[in-house]
C-alpha cells in the first residue's frame, strides 16, 4: 500500500506542468472534496480538470482528501458551522448544539422529515470549510511541490 502511494505521489510530483497549476489542480480537489456535492466529487473533479485542462491526477488526488472516515464529522461541523449563516427553525425537535450526544441521532435519525431545515446550513457550513480547505491546501502543496522538484 505504501509502495503505491509513494508512486502515485511520484507520478504527481513529476508532471510536467507548472508548480502553481499543478497545486491549483490540487486545491481545485481539495474544494471539491469538502463541498456540499457529497456524492459527485469525484465526476465534478473530472469535469473540472478536462474543462479547464488541469493535471486530472492532482485534482483526483484533492477529491479524496476528504475520506469516508472524515466526512461524517466533517459535514457534522459543517453543519454546525452553517447555523452562525442560516438561522434555523425554532420549532425543531433538537438542537445542533446537542450534536455530541446520543440522544440528538436518536431524534433525527426517527424522523428523516426533520433533516430538510438542515440542508442549508449543511450546503453553507461545507460551502466556506471547502473554500477555506483550499486556500490552506494550495500554498502548503505549492511549498512542497516547489522543494521536491528542487531536489
Amino acid at each position: 500500500m505504501r509502495v503505491m502511494i509513494r508512486k502515485l505521489f511520484e507520478k504527481l510530483l513529476k508532471v510536467n506542468d507548472t508548480p502553481e497549476r499543478t497545486a491549483l489542480a490540487f486545491a481545485i480537489g481539495v474544494f471539491l472534496s469538502f463541498s456540499p456535492f457529497l456524492g459527485l466529487h469525484t465526476a465534478l473533479g473530472l469535469l473540472v480538470a478536462f474543462l479547464f485542462g488541469l493535471n486530472r491526477v492532482a485534482v483526483i488526488v484533492g477529491v479524496y482528501t476528504n475520506t469516508p472516515w472524515t466526512m461524517a464529522p466533517f459535514y457534522a461541523f459543517a453543519t454546525y458551522c452553517g447555523q452562525w449563516f442560516y438561522t434555523l427553525p425554532a420549532d425543531m425537535p433538537f438542537h445542533i448544539k446537542d450534536m455530541a450526544g446520543w440522544d440528538f441521532w436518536r431524534k433525527l435519525f426517527s424522523n428523516w422529515t426533520s433533516l430538510w431545515p438542515l440542508i442549508m446550513p449543511t450546503v453553507i457550513g461545507s460551502t466556506v470549510l471547502a473554500v477555506l480547505a483550499a486556500a490552506i491546501a494550495y500554498p502548503i502543496s505549492l511549498r512542497l511541490i516547489r522543494a521536491y522538484r528542487k531536489q
